[in-house]
């Protein structure tokens, strides 16, 4: 899951990205309004993390700007305005939920996950076949065995999970499941993928296919 944190609060940004990226998630950052704009037209995030208050405008314009594209990320504002009616605006620009600073990093995490339920039919278990994939324990498993992922091998597996049967560039990966700073020409998603497969496949039939010059692909499975 890639996610972008739009927040000029230097200190808040660094334990946002820790907290962030321990839980498994890719984190991009945006300081300002212009920045958000530019980075959410060339990259596809699964959460925007959004501060009102900002340096060169507040977080409502950049919450209307995602509201008018179809099929966008959704938006959890992040803001010291703990008025009714500040909240209430936030929730009608379009926000899906709103925490109010300063918050536990557990509680930010847990709407996190609720939210990203809602993309997969409102609960965080993924099945295909044998594969099991609980979002917000953070397990996978294949039958009873449970595989020992680490946060970009469960992202991937999971990004599989939820298009079975479809040939996934590496490129769309990338995108989906590494932050801005990856270099797009190194062989990272080939890796992750290959040391994926292993923990998948154990002793058991290999799930996950490599379509040449095409991508991945994970079996449909009865």
């Amino acid at each position: 899951m890639r996610l972008l944190v739009v927040e000029d609060e230097e200190d808040l940004v660094v334990a946002l990205r820790v907290g962030l990226v321990r839980a498994g998630y890719a984190v991009d950052v945006a300081p300002d309004v212009d920045t958000a704009t530019e980075k959410l037209a060339v990259n596809d995030y699964d959460l925007v993390l959004l501060d009102l208050n900002l340096p060169d405008g507040d977080g409502f314009a950049v919450c209307r700007d995602i509201r008018a594209t179809p099929g966008g990320p959704r938006i959890l504002m992040l803001t010291a305005r703990d008025r009714l009616a500040d909240r209430v605006r936030g929730l009608d620009e379009g926000a899906d939920d709103y925490l109010v600073k300063p918050f536990a990093l557990p509680e930010l995490l847990a709407r996190i996950r609720a939210l990203l339920r809602r993309e997969d039919g409102g609960t965080s278990v993924v099945e295909v076949g044998e594969l099991r994939l609980d979002t917000a324990r953070f397990e996978a498993y294949r039958g009873q065995r449970r595989l020992q992922l680490t946060p970009k091998e469960f992202g991937v597996l999971h990004y599989l999970m939820t298009r079975p049967g479809r040939v996934v560039p590496a490129e769309e990966l990338l995108e989906h499941v590494w932050d801005e700073h990856a270099d797009p020409f190194t062989n990272t998603v080939r890796v992750t993928v290959g040391s994926l497969r292993r923990k998948v496949t154990g002793e058991d039939e290999p799930l996950i296919e490599t379509v040449i010059r095409q991508g991945y692909r994970l079996k449909e499975t009865p």
